[in-house]
C-alpha cells in the first residue's frame, strides 16, 4: 500500500459501521397505577460513558482498544500471502583471537530462528579450532546465540557462515491478520528493561505527543514523526549507539544512533499502552531507497542496525525505522523540505526494506554461562581471563563479517 494512502484508509476506517444491526423496539407497555414521583439521579451523559481509557504499561491497548479505531474496527481479516520476491544472503563472520591467552569463551548473535514472512534462515555451519562449540536459545525464544570456547585462545580461530532468505515487508491497514500474538509476548513488550522505562518521563512524555488522539496506528505514526523531527544521528558513536532511553529522558537529548533513536520509539509507545519492541540485525545489501542506508560493499563488520516494530490488535506487529530517517538526513545532506526526505518519512512507517536480517528481540539477557546481565547482543562478545569485551572496541575482538547476495 503506498504510503501516501495511509492517512486516508485510516479516515476510511473510522467510517465502517458495526455490523450488527439494531433490534425493532418494542411496543411499550400500558402504565400502571399511577405511583409518587421518585427523584432519580441524572443519567450519564453519552461522551462520558464512551470516553475512551486513558492507556499505559499498565492498562494497555491490547485490554481496552479505544472503539471506534483501527483496534476495535477492523477490516475482513484476509490470509497473509507469502512474498514472491525473495533474496538470499551469505554471511560470514569470521573471529581471530590472536594473543588471546588462557581459556576464552564467545558468543555470536544468530539470526531469528522462527520463519516469518519476511525472513527464513536457511542454515548454519562452522568451521576453526574451539575445544567446544554449540548453539543455544533463550527460554524466552528471543534470542539464539552460537557459543564456543578455547581452553586457550591464543591461536583460536573461527568461521561461522549462514544463509537467510528476506523479502520485503510492507504493513497494509486494509488487510489483517488472522492470529493474534501470544499474550506473554505482548506484556513483555511493554515492561520496562534496564534501559528502556515505560512509566514517569516516558509516559509524561507520551502523554504530550499524542494529545487527543485515539487510534492506536495514529498515536504510533504521531510518535514516529515526532521521533523523526526531535532526534538526532551521531554516525561518530561505536556500535548502534548504548540504547540508554532513560539518559536521554533526563537529559532532554534525543539521539544517537538506531538503538538509541529506534529504542526512544518503543519506550513511548510502551509508556502510553502499545506493545513494541527493538529489533536488532545486520544490514547486508544496497538500499533502493538511499545509498547510506544499505551494504556498498561485502564488508558488513559496521553493519548492524536496530530497527522497531509495535503491535496493534487486528494488525500484528507493524515495522517502522524512525532511525533511518535521522540517518538518510545526516548522510545525505537532505533538507527539511527536500521530497526525497518527505517520501522516506512515508516509507519507513510501516516498511521494512529487507536488506538487512533480523537477529533477536532480547533486552536484559543473561548468556549461557555467565551471571552478568546485558541489554541486548548485537555484536560479538568475548570472555577471556582479563575480562569481558564486546565489537565496539575493535583493538579488543579481532573480527569481520562479510555479506554477499547468492542465488540457491
Amino acid at each position: 500500500m503506498k504510503r501516501r494512502a495511509f492517512l486516508a484508509s485510516l479516515g476510511t476506517l473510522a467510517l465502517l459501521a458495526e455490523p450488527a444491526s439494531a433490534a425493532p423496539a418494542k411496543p411499550a407497555a400500558k402504565p400502571a397505577a399511577k405511583k409518587p414521583a421518585v427523584r432519580r439521579k441524572p443519567a450519564a451523559s453519552p461522551a462520558a460513558a464512551t470516553r475512551s481509557p486513558v492507556h499505559t504499561a499498565d492498562n494497555p491497548v491490547i485490554d481496552e482498544p479505544p472503539k471506534g479505531t483501527s483496534a476495535s474496527r477492523l477490516p475482513p481479516v484476509r490470509a497473509p500471502e507469502p512474498p514472491t520476491e525473495w533474496t538470499t544472503y551469505e554471511i560470514v563472520t569470521r573471529i581471530d583471537l590472536q594473543g588471546k591467552e588462557g581459556p576464552c569463551k564467545l558468543w555470536l548473535p544468530l539470526p531469528l530462528n522462527q520463519d516469518t514472512l519476511f525472513q527464513r534462515t536457511l542454515s548454519h555451519a562452522w568451521e576453526g579450532n574451539p575445544t567446544r562449540a554449540s548453539m543455544s536459545r533463550q527460554p524466552d525464544g528471543n534470542l539464539e546465540v552460537f557459543r564456543s570456547e578455547w581452553a586457550d585462545g591464543s591461536a583460536g580461530k573461527l568461521q561461522l557462515t549462514t544463509q537467510v532468505s528476506t523479502a520485503d515487508r510492507h504493513f497494509d491497514v486494509a488487510r489483517r491478520t488472522i492470529a493474534p500474538e501470544r499474550e506473554d509476548i505482548l506484556r513483555r513488550n511493554l515492561q520496562a528493561s534496564k534501559l528502556i522505562p515505560n512509566d514517569g518521563l516516558a509516559f509524561q512524555l507520551g502523554e504530550r505527543i499524542i494529545g487527543r488522539v485515539k487510534d492506536p496506528v495514529a498515536q504510533a505514526k504521531v510518535i514516529y514523526e515526532w521521533v523523526v523531527e526531535q532526534t538526532t544521528y551521531d554516525p561518530a558513536l561505536p556500535g548502534s549507539g548504548s540504547g540508554d532511553i532513560r539518559q536521554q529522558l533526563i537529559s532532554g537529548q534525543y539521539g544517537g544512533r538506531s538503538a538509541d533513536i529506534n529504542g526512544l520509539f518503543v519506550a513511548i509507545c510502551r509508556a502510553i499502552g502499545i506493545p513494541a519492541r527493538c529489533v536488532f540485525g545486520l544490514r547486508t545489501g544496497p538500499s533502493r531507497l538511499f545509498r547510506s542506508l544499505g551494504l556498498n560493499t561485502s564488508d558488513a563488520t559496521r553493519g548492524h542496525h536496530v530497527r522497531a516494530e509495535f503491535y496493534v490488535p487486528g494488525y500484528g506487529w507493524i515495522p517502522v525505522d524512525p532511525s533511518d530517517v535521522r540517518r538518510a538526513i545526516a548522510l545525505e545532506n537532505l533538507s527539511d523540505q527536500d521530497s526525497r526526505l518527505l517520501s522516506l518519512k512515508r516509507i519507513l512507517f510501516g516498511v521494512w526494506e529487507m536488506n538487512w536480517i533480523a537477529y533477536n528481540v532480547g533486552t536484559d539477557i543473561v548468556l549461557d554461562g555467565q551471571s552478568e546481565t546485558i541489554p541486548f547482543l548485537l555484536l560479538p562478545r568475548l570472555e577471556t581471563p582479563r575480562g569481558h569485551f564486546d565489537g565496539t572496541d575493535p583493538t579488543a575482538i579481532q573480527y569481520s563479517i562479510s555479506a554477499r547476495r547468492i542465488e540457491l
